[in-house]
């Protein structure tokens, strides 16, 4: 079974924006203020594996706004509205091939996206994912 655009497109709205579906989903309650992105080395899958987490010294997940001011919902894909930089590598080498975006601070990824191009981390440099990363509702 398949979702219409639009519904993929509301989805998207819910969870990055807070933007209820009529006769749905609301969000109320203790709603979710912030998103958390993290940076992986391989794909963590379906299965939302950690174990491919970055891990430079000085990493560190990033929050973004759960709003229209920290991520742009447009057809069924989704994108940070603004870049977001990653704390500065102090010490390591790796590379981040995927980010994930999860609901708390320490949780699995419920979205999961590829970074092209990769991000060589090393010592100095600032992994930045731009506002060309994507996921998509499919």
């Amino acid at each position: 079974m398949s979702k219409s655009n639009t519904y993929e497109n509301d989805l998207l709205l819910l969870y990055f924006n807070a933007t209820a579906i009529s006769s749905i989903a609301a969000n109320s309650g203790s709603p979710a203020t912030n998103l958390y992105v993290a940076l992986f080395t391989a794909d963590p899958t379906d299965t939302a594996s950690l174990t491919n987490e970055c891990a430079y010294t000085g990493y560190a997940r990033v929050a973004v706004a759960r709003s229209g001011s920290g991520w742009t919902v447009t057809g069924n894909s989704c994108s940070p509205a603004a870049n977001i930089d990653f704390p500065q590598c102090t010490a390591g080498t790796e590379t981040a091939t995927h980010f994930g975006i999860s609901r708390t601070i320490g949780g699995n990824p419920d979205y999961v996206g590829t970074i092209t191009p990769n991000i060589s981390i090393s010592n100095g440099v600032i992994p930045r994912l731009t506002t060309a990363s994507t996921v998509t509702e499919d």
